[in-house]
């Protein structure tokens, strides 16, 4: 391909990109009660008080995607050589890829090809291992949570909590264990013999160790925290009577239904709202209050930095000498 259509279609694809995210973003808050109604019942609460959670939730945001851009950097360091700040400008393009796709898979796309054209694959699977961290978390707390929400709020017999209870046990234990000896997946997808060929592609799982992982789920947990202190901040701000580990339990099993679903990251809200509602419903009747707060959350950490990212598009080498 020569350099004119290289050029060519680069802005193309670039252009492509950004129309489609902002057209699914435009749809999507043309017409969000949700957010109106948060706009509302912000209204009602003193403006010194408003201020100061909306920019802790702001603050927070901006320190949840740093984290993921530092864990990025960190998984990368294997592949080539990249900056914090081209770290950030990956995880922000990302994110407005992924804003359109299916459970979040443009993300990949858009964050590797910031990587040499070479490392891209390699640079999926690389990404793979941070997801994965960050779903045991979720999954791990998610399931502790179930624990504490089946045995106080649906009464179930004896001996079904006991089942739930050794499922629980056992899905912590399978994820920890994986993710810990991720070389074992590795092994499995070597032994089935059409993707033998493809093994210098995920082999790049296998090559992190312990330590290197346990440092990757640092990372993990620390995303975690922040994002869930984001619920609880806005949560208490309108029901300032539902106790803490309330508030941050109920989120730990959102976040476990949600991470069970396929999603769009669009429409995304939609998943959260339903199961904030459904779930909050057992301790507070605030159901305005509760939806209003997971689409805010919404907005703030994947609407806004999607909005971000689509300056970074433009700085996409879908071709390693394209300018």
């Amino acid at each position: 391909m020569n350099p004119t259509v290289k050029r060519v279609v680069s802005y193309t694809l670039k252009a492509a990109i950004i129309v489609l995210a902002f057209t699914f973003i435009y749809r999507r808050l043309n017409n969000n009660a949700n957010l109106n109604n948060f706009q509302h019942l912000v209204s009602q609460i003193s403006r010194g008080r408003a201020v100061l959670v909306m920019s802790a939730v702001l603050g927070l945001m901006l320190a949840n995607w740093l984290l993921e851009a530092a864990k990025w950097r960190y998984l990368a360091q294997r592949l080539s050589h990249i900056t914090f700040w081209g770290s950030i400008e990956a995880v922000f393009c990302g994110l407005t890829w992924a804003i359109f796709t299916p459970n979040r898979i443009g993300e990949y796309g858009g964050r590797v090809m910031f990587l040499p054209q070479r490392k891209r694959v390699h640079g999926m699977f690389a990404m793979a291992v941070g997801s994965f961290g960050q779903n045991v978390v979720t999954n791990v707390l998610g399931s502790i949570a179930i624990l504490w929400f089946v045995a106080n709020y649906l009464h179930v017999g004896v001996w079904v909590y006991a089942g739930i209870l050794v499922l629980a046990l056992a899905l912590m234990s399978v994820m920890i264990l994986f993710f810990f000896n991720i070389k074992w997946m590795v092994s499995f997808l070597n032994s089935i013999r059409f993707l033998r060929k493809y093994h210098r592609f995920f082999d790049i799982m296998g090559r992190y160790k312990f330590t290197e992982l346990m440092r990757v789920m640092g990372f993990c947990l620390a995303r975690f925290a922040v994002f869930s202190s984001q619920y609880y901040l806005l949560i208490h701000m309108f029901i300032p009577e539902l106790p803490l580990y309330e508030i941050l339990l109920l989120i730990f099993v959102m976040f476990f239904i949600q991470s069970a679903l396929p999603s769009l990251d669009l429409f995304d809200f939609g998943v959260r709202a339903y199961t904030a509602d459904a779930l909050f419903g057992y301790v507070t009747d605030q159901k305005i209050a509760i939806i209003a707060s997971v689409t805010a959350v919404w907005f703030i950490n994947l609407i806004l930095p999607a909005i971000l990212g689509s300056v970074f598009v433009l700085k996409l080498r879908f071709f390693d000498n394209n300018v």
